[in-house]
């Protein structure tokens, strides 16, 4: 039996009625994938951005917002639309070598920011309570592993959906802290751009941080995840009767998750920005040392507060991670893969879940440097990113695959746009590396 079959007394399956359906519970994949894009290494990313150059940058989050949910958009309707996750769709369009190499860079990128998120939340549990950063670590990713393995899919992604409500957490942080609102509200929408190497980076590294690639399989699998759980339910290509719902659903839970990530985020920054660049800190190295330094700056409150939501988002993201990777190689190698099967009938699938889980937190215990890992993992993304959503364009936009559901005309330009937007981030990433 499937780990998320759900039966009544009468033993016939349970399925949500359409009409029964409530906009909370058209939140899902969307709300999950924008979430999970504010994890530990993301808080770091977005500290340093508001500890360094203050409300200066705020304007990446209102920019990032459309094209971040367009591209997720995209994925979500290949997945519904194909019935298939995003690695055996990109196989379908380009050469089969490409998508090994694709997918295999996303496994090493997303052990290494997993690496990176245990190590945060180990050292951020270890701020607010006795014990020692690595064994909370270890602790973390058991958890993790265990989650995904044992428990139902349907009763697990409503645990990450609630899990969620811990991004609040910098949501309450900016009210407890002295915020200018008026200085937000200008650097927001007129901000003063600097043309130097340190300013542009943090751009590159904001945009990389937000528009990430295991995003994109994991939401196209969260899709196809959620037709398997529902009998009535079919891919559109099969069932155009169905497509109205359904897009219309995916626009909704999208645009709702990639705002809830993007407020977030815009957030964290406020927070930094409004307190550690005002005191004149500027050079943050995680997310754990940002909390710390909020201590003496806004109180006590405000840092348990930072401290625990790299937890929260912690136990959110590296699921994501971890099983974004699982779906890719699975989806390459033609492995069943589905969270809702049995750890049995799905070894190889759980495989990854486990040694990319197990090896992300391994890498804590070696001597190497988590902050030069992550910046790597990124380089990685980076070189992932483009070629991903090219192809992912491609697939969108053809009959042959997609049928009579290819992509709306807007949804094409904000598309296009991202991977252009990424592109040329990629490459001012690359030009940092060059001397002088």
């Amino acid at each position: 039996m499937d780990k998320h079959d759900n039966k009544d007394a009468d033993g016939t399956i349970a399925a949500p009625s359409p009409e029964a359906s409530t906009w909370l519970s058209k939140l899902g994949p969307g709300l999950i994938t924008g979430a999970a894009d504010d994890d530990p290494s993301g808080i770091a990313t977005y500290s340093q951005a508001g500890a360094q150059f203050g409300f200066n940058l705020l304007w990446t989050l209102l920019l990032t917002y459309p094209l971040m949910a367009a591209i997720q958009v995209i994925s979500a309707n290949i997945g519904r639309v194909t019935g298939r996750g995003l690695a055996t769709n990109l196989q379908r369009y380009a050469p089969r070598q490409v998508v090994w190499a694709i997918v295999g860079l996303l496994l090493v990128a997303n052990i290494i920011n997993i690496a990176a998120d245990v190590a945060a939340m180990g050292e951020a549990m270890s701020l607010v309570a006795p014990g020692r950063a690595h064994w909370y670590a270890v602790g973390f990713g058991m958890l993790s592993v265990l989650l995904q393995v044992f428990v139902p899919y349907q009763r697990y992604v409503n645990l990450l959906k609630w899990l969620t409500l811990v991004l609040l957490a910098y949501v309450a942080t900016v009210f407890v802290v002295h915020v200018p609102w008026h200085d937000v509200l200008k650097s927001t929408v007129w901000p003063h751009i600097a043309w130097n190497k340190d300013y542009l980076t943090t751009i590159v590294a904001v945009f990389g941080t937000t528009i990430s690639p295991y995003l994109f399989f994991w939401q196209a699998s969260q899709e196809v995840e959620e037709l398997r759980a529902d009998d009535a339910a079919q891919p559109l290509r099969k069932a155009p009767e169905q497509a109205v719902r359904q897009l219309k659903r995916i626009r909704f839970d999208t645009w709702v998750g990639m705002g809830v990530s993007n407020a977030v985020a815009f957030f964290i920054m406020l927070t930094t920005a409004a307190t550690l660049h005002t005191q004149g800190v500027r050079d943050l190295q995680s997310a754990a040392q940002a909390a710390s330094a909020l201590k003496p700056v806004a109180g006590e409150f405000a840092f348990i507060l930072f401290a625990l939501g790299i937890v929260g988002t912690g136990l959110l993201a590296i699921p994501v991670l971890a099983g974004s990777a699982a779906y890719a190689m699975a989806g390459t190698f033609h492995w069943k893969s589905s969270l809702g099967a049995e750890f049995s009938a799905a070894r190889k699938f759980y495989a990854i879940i486990i040694v990319a889980t197990l090896a992300g937190v391994g890498i804590n215990f070696m001597p190497l440097d988590p902050i030069k890992a992550l910046y790597w993992s990124a380089v990685l993304n980076g070189v992932i990113a483009v070629p991903v959503m090219a192809i992912m364009m491609l697939v969108a936009m053809s009959k042959r695959i997609m049928g009579d559901l290819t992509i709306v005309p807007r949804l094409s330009v904000l598309g296009w746009l991202c991977t252009g937007v990424m592109a040329a981030a990629t490459i001012a990433m690359f030009a940092s590396f060059l001397p002088g």
